[in-house]
């Protein structure tokens, strides 16, 4: 167990897990992209780990970039989504795939999807490594999912809780 701020976490996702499920999805990203180019778009600050690795498997003609929303506080979502960091890259005519740390209602999936649309991408997809299936109401499931997890708060890899935990190398669950 570890504590981070006020809250208690028990490990919940191995590092040696997540790695070998990074490794997973990148070898389908390979698969269903070879011989394309890809724009890969980092979504900010959660998914900075699982990008970092992810691009270390990936062997195709890519870039990668990132965007920076916002969507919560503490532990709970604040129900809207701020752009806080925009695109700088052009989009039309290529295939994009988002790359984010984890989706649980979906919100900011729905904001970045809208924005994205109006780049005339060729296609768009989603890669995340977690998913909470029970707390999506989102209109964009991901494409590429390494764990669906339950509606719990996670920390770790990326994830934070109020800005602290992102640095864990694996991922926690909260105890309550």
């Amino acid at each position: 167990m570890i504590q981070v701020l006020d809250k208690t976490f028990e490990i919940f996702i191995t590092r040696e897990e997540i790695a070998k499920e990074v490794k997973s999805l990148a070898t389908e990203l390979n698969a269903d992209f070879k011989n394309e180019e890809v724009v890969f778009i980092a979504v900010l600050n959660g998914s900075f780990m699982f990008a970092s690795d992810l691009m270390k498997e990936v062997d195709l003609v890519s870039e990668i970039t990132f965007i920076k929303m916002s969507s919560y506080h503490g532990t709970e979502s604040t129900g809207r989504v701020d752009e806080l960091i925009g695109l700088n890259n052009d989009l039309a005519g290529k295939h994009v795939v988002i790359v984010e740390d984890i989706i649980d209602s979906g919100l900011t999936m729905n904001k970045i999807i809208s924005l994205l649309e109006m780049e005339n991408p060729k296609s768009v997809k989603i890669c995340s490594l977690l998913y909470k299936p029970e707390a999506f109401t989102g209109n964009h499931k991901p494409d590429y999912i390494g764990f669906s997890i339950p509606n719990a708060f996670v920390v770790g890899y990326g994830l934070d809780y109020d800005e602290k935990g992102r640095n864990l190398d694996a991922i926690y669950q909260i105890k309550e």
